[in-house]
């Protein structure tokens, strides 16, 4: 469906959970691309976007009906550093969105909404910092390195702005000022380990910088282990009582940022699905490492549990 015929989103997340989908760079190496690069997924932007949009469209395929765009880790300053201007890096912003809605487009009797990916400062920086935070950098600074990525992804109108991966609170302060008045509504999601955020903050106090934000749409977590979800949506539904919750975590396996590989066994399991949706769960997908068949399981295990 068109973006106009489609009903906001918040007005599905009230009627039932929605399927996210799931990690877009494990199904773009998937149809063979080399990712090892510090622009990551956003590199093929500017290189080679029919593979994006590819992607998508496997995973609408999959049964999603919320499409994450491949601008995790675009910035102007990466862009930048590989030879593109601001304006032509602006344009490639505005292209994440485009590929993802031109894939939305394909879905049939169903809804496909676009949210415009905003990864943390960590993520640009391409050492794994987004999975420890603490930057050293101010509130203030953040919200200047964040405005002008949004201002850029606003201005192609995606559905929904995903805050996501976030590491600690001070970065989702940053990414909430960030966004403040773009006139995109935008979900709050932490990267978590051990009941607590990445940098150590307890889940009370990180969630509690969303509440009674009009913008929020949902807050939750993502890129972490399955394990880690149900505390955290109790925590944040504690401290955002009302507000739709999010949850797309990772495969399970652990990232070793040094050697740029995936480590461990995988425990994404679908069938915890029903327990997330107990928890107040609305927007339900997967992240690194989880492809569309399990997407596709998620989706059986969503509609059992509804």
């Amino acid at each position: 469906m068109t973006p106009d015929a489609a009903p906001p989103l918040a007005h599905a997340l009230a009627a039932g959970a929605v399927l996210l989908d799931g990690g877009l760079s494990n199904q773009l190496e998937a149809q063979g691309n080399d990712l090892s690069d510090e622009l990551w997924s956003a590199r093929l932007l500017a290189e080679a976007p029919q593979e994006i949009e590819a992607a998508h469209v496997a995973y609408v395929r999959a049964g999603a009906r919320v499409l994450i765009t491949a601008g995790y880790q675009a910035s102007f300053e990466g862009f930048g550093r590989r030879g593109i201007g601001v304006r032509e890096a602006g344009a490639l912003f505005g292209r994440s969105v485009e590929l993802a809605r031109t894939a939305a487009a394909g879905a049939t009797g169903e809804p496909v909404w676009v949210a415009g990916s905003v990864g943390p400062y960590g993520a640009v920086l391409a050492d794994g910092s987004e999975y420890r935070g603490r930057y050293g950098l101010s509130v203030e600074e953040l919200t200047a390195f964040h405005r002008p990525r949004i201002e850029a992804l606003v201005a192609a109108e995606p559905d929904v702005l995903a805050l996501e991966t976030v590491p600690d609170v001070v970065e989702a302060e940053a990414l909430l000022r960030a966004a403040d008045g773009c006139g995109v509504p935008v979900w709050l999601s932490y990267t978590v380990a051990d009941g607590r955020t990445r940098a150590g903050q307890a889940p009370a106090e990180a969630f509690a910088v969303a509440a009674g934000n009009p913008q929020v749409l949902a807050v939750g977590v993502n890129c972490c282990a399955a394990d880690e979800v149900s505390g955290a949506l109790e925590a944040a539904a504690a401290a955002c009582p009302g507000v739709p919750l999010v949850a797309y975590p990772n495969s399970g396996e652990g990232w070793d940022a040094g050697r740029a590989a995936w480590t461990g066994a995988a425990s994404f399991d679908a069938a915890l699905a029903a327990e997330w949706v107990a928890h107040g769960a609305r927007l339900i997908g997967g992240c690194c490492r989880v492809g569309p068949d399990d997407i596709t399981a998620l989706g059986d295990k969503l509609r059992q549990a509804s």
